[in-house]
C-alpha cells in the first residue's frame, strides 16, 4: 500500500491549471523568528520577493524559485535592521540575495512538501518546505484567480556562514512564507468555479 501511495504522489498534479503563475506581491510575505538571548524570539520580514510558480503536468514537471532581496529585512527596528545588514553580519553588498529553486514537489490535496536548494550568497544548501494549499479565488481587484499558500521551514545561519553574534542569537532560524500567485493569463477556470 505504501508502494502505491508513493506512485500516487508522484503521479499527482497540483491542484492548479497548468502555466507560469506569477507572484501577487501585495499578497505575498517573507517572515522569520529567531531566538534572541535564548529567551525570546525577534520577528522579521524581507519585503522584497520575486517568485514563479511553474504548474506541468505533473508534479515532476512543476517547479518553484524565488529571489529575496536581504536589504529588504524588516525587524520593526531601523537602527537593528541597519546592523544586521553590515558587513560583520549578513553583508548584504557581498550577499545581496537568497535565492531559492525547488527540486522536488510532492504531497496531494491541501498537503505538499517542496524540497529545494537556498543559496545565500555562496553556500548552497537542501531546505524543505512543509505547504499548505489555501485554495483557488477569484479577487475582485483584478478578476483573476489566486491560489494562497502557506509554508514552514527552517535553516541554521552557521550553514550558510552567518554564525556571527553565537550566544546573543540562535543558530536556527524558523521561516514562514504566505504566498498567493496569479493564475497565467488566458487560463479558463473549470465548469462550476
Amino acid at each position: 500500500m505504501t508502494s502505491d501511495t508513493s506512485a500516487t504522489t508522484t503521479t499527482t498534479t497540483l491542484p492548479l491549471p497548468a502555466g507560469s503563475w506569477e507572484i501577487d506581491p501585495f499578497h505575498s510575505a517573507v517572515n522569520f523568528t529567531i531566538r534572541h538571548l535564548g529567551i525570546s524570539k525577534v520577528r522579521g520580514r524581507f519585503s522584497e520577493v520575486t517568485a514563479g510558480l511553474v504548474v506541468g503536468e505533473s508534479l515532476e514537471t512543476s517547479s518553484v524559485t524565488a529571489t529575496i532581496a536581504l536589504a529588504s529585512i524588516d525587524t520593526g527596528n531601523a537602527d537593528r535592521d541597519a546592523h544586521v545588514r553590515a558587513p560583520d553580519l549578513l553583508d548584504v553588498e557581498r550577499r545581496p540575495t537568497m535565492t531559492f529553486r525547488s527540486t522536488r514537489v510532492t504531497g496531494k490535496e491541501d498537503d505538499w512538501t517542496l524540497e529545494g536548494e537556498l543559496t545565500i550568497g555562496d553556500v548552497t544548501r537542501p531546505i524543505t518546505l512543509a505547504v499548505e494549499f489555501g485554495g483557488l479565488q477569484a479577487f475582485p481587484g483584478d478578476e483573476r484567480r489566486h491560489a494562497g499558500f502557506e509554508a514552514t521551514g527552517e535553516i541554521r545561519r552557521g550553514d550558510y556562514g552567518l554564525d556571527f553574534g553565537a550566544g546573543l542569537l540562535g543558530d536556527v532560524v524558523k521561516i514562514q512564507l504566505d504566498m498567493q500567485f496569479l493564475e497565467p493569463v488566458g487560463t479558463a477556470a473549470p465548469q462550476g468555479s
